[in-house]
């Protein structure tokens, strides 16, 4: 989302490190050019200029002129104003004893409201919670049933009253059968517009007074920039918010809204979407966030990640491999498929810190991994946990059932046996250094020495198939 911010900020930065001294006069000249990066990014007009007459008062006032490295202090400074800006943020929704605790979503239709409910109820499940989900967008049609396709993919029951057209008593009515299951969480899923209009507002209104939701949440769609800000200060001014969900995170929009919501609206944003599925909704961290701007990566958040997708015990066992150098192709196809859940290969190696700027122009395909796949796949386990036995029989054998050439598996198997060894060197050293090693072979990914690049399928199946004809031409 912050791609076109970072690289403007990481450029004002780079003009201030080329210089050996800065004045009074520079440090103002970078404000400018921060504020315009700003506006740029759709951020708020006002928010942008208190932004920078902050920065810019704190960096005087810090003597950032005199010091032997400014632009580092100016990022310190600029980090800082960031977080304060989108924060402070407790996104831990307050459950509340006895239960259930109520949480009502808000939003404009197309916003991503209900998927939003279901993802909700997705993470709430993986805090031990048993949510309900409540269908009171009597609406649009359809809602009904896409609130329940979703709650049966997550494994969460939905309430519904099909025959009704009150929403306040499908609410209440829902809450009851809460209490009566033994369900924690009853999250509300009300009915949305086109745009903000004193019927879509009042009927929340009602719903709000009647039912005390311990939580009201706005769902704002990312993509709509500053229209966002406008609906969130609409909303609150009538139902008194407790917080925002931003969803489309992972969009390329601008990133306006996340910068502006907090200022214009005094509500944090809790929650963000960064994929379509069901399990790509995360609490929302400033610090984390401004260190993505500025190009610092989110190292807690790859590790959270990583967290969600190994047990300890996993952990252990594919250490325990790793150090005795037994790490099989078997083993890299369970951590490729793994990697996949984590999301895309590009977001996930951006939040390696320095890998921005390595990425900037960078392609990473996340086929890549797919054509691995499917040619790992094309081994039997025997080649899979002893790749020297592939030799140019069985490696075309392989590029057949792959789709790909033969001097591609092997450049597959080449380069597992070095990160093989590799990764040997790296179990049995520090936190730290794994980090500077895993960036570094972040960085070799990126420039096309770590993994090997596969053609297109169908081209390389034809080749192979064609070298085929033409070794049995020869032999007639």
């Amino acid at each position: 989302m912050f791609e076109t911010l970072t690289n403007r900020l990481n450029d004002v930065f780079r003009n201030l490190r080329g210089r050996g001294k800065i004045t009074e006069d520079n440090v103002v000249e970078a404000m400018r050019q921060v504020r315009t990066a700003l506006l740029e990014a759709d951020v708020n007009l006002e928010v942008a200029r208190r932004f920078c007459d902050e920065v810019q008062a704190k960096a005087i006032g810090q003597e950032v002129i005199k010091t032997l490295k400014p632009d580092q202090l100016m990022v310190k400074i600029v980090h800082d104003e960031l977080v304060e800006l989108m924060g402070p943020v407790d996104p831990r929704v307050p459950f509340v004893t006895p239960g259930p605790t109520v949480l009502l979503m808000a939003g404009l239709q197309g916003s991503g409201k209900t998927t939003t409910c279901a993802k909700m109820a997705r993470l709430l499940l993986n805090q031990a919670k048993r949510p309900l989900m409540v269908a009171a967008d009597l609406k649009r049609p359809a809602a009904i049933d896409q609130l329940e396709t979703l709650g049966g993919q997550v494994g969460v029951p939905v309430y519904a009253e099909r025959d009704h057209q009150n929403a306040v008593k499908v609410c209440r009515n829902g809450i009851a059968e809460a209490r009566k299951t033994d369900r924690d969480v009853v999250i509300l899923d009300t009915a949305g517009r086109l745009a903000i209009d004193d019927e879509l507002m009042h009927e929340i209104e009602q719903v709000a007074t009647t039912c005390a939701p311990h939580q009201i949440y706005l769902v704002l769609d990312a993509m709509t920039g500053q229209d966002a800000v406008h609906t969130a200060k609409a909303f609150n001014d009538r139902l008194e918010l407790d917080g925002c969900i931003l969803t489309k995170f992972d969009s390329d929009t601008r990133g306006g809204a996340a910068l502006s919501v907090k200022r214009v609206t005094g509500k944090p944003i809790k929650f963000i979407g960064v994929g379509e599925k069901l399990d790509a909704l995360e609490e929302f961290h400033p610090q984390r966030i401004a260190g993505r701007i500025l190009g610092m990566g989110d190292i807690v958040s790859l590790v959270e990640k990583a967290q969600q997708q190994y047990s300890r015990e996993e952990a252990a066992k594919l250490e325990e491999r790793m150090s005795k150098g037994r790490f099989s192709l078997e083993d890299f196809l369970a951590q490729l498929r793994k990697m996949k859940q984590m999301g895309s290969m590009k977001d996930l190696l951006k939040k390696l810190p320095g890998m921005g700027d390595a990425l900037a122009d960078q392609e990473v395909d996340d086929g890549e991994l797919v054509r691995m796949e499917a040619a790992i796949l094309s081994m039997t386990p025997k080649e899979r946990n002893n790749p020297k036995l592939i030799d140019a029989s069985r490696r075309r054998r392989i590029a057949r059932g792959a789709g790909v050439d033969p001097q591609e598996v092997s450049g597959l198997v080449k380069q597992f046996e070095t990160m093989r060894n590799m990764m040997k060197v790296m179990a049995g050293k520090s936190l730290l250094e794994r980090m500077r090693m895993g960036t570094q072979l972040s960085k070799l990914a990126t420039e096309g020495g770590a993994l090997p690049k596969f053609k297109s399928s169908t081209a390389a199946t034809k080749r192979v198939l064609s070298k085929k004809d033409k070794r049995k031409r020869r032999r007639r």
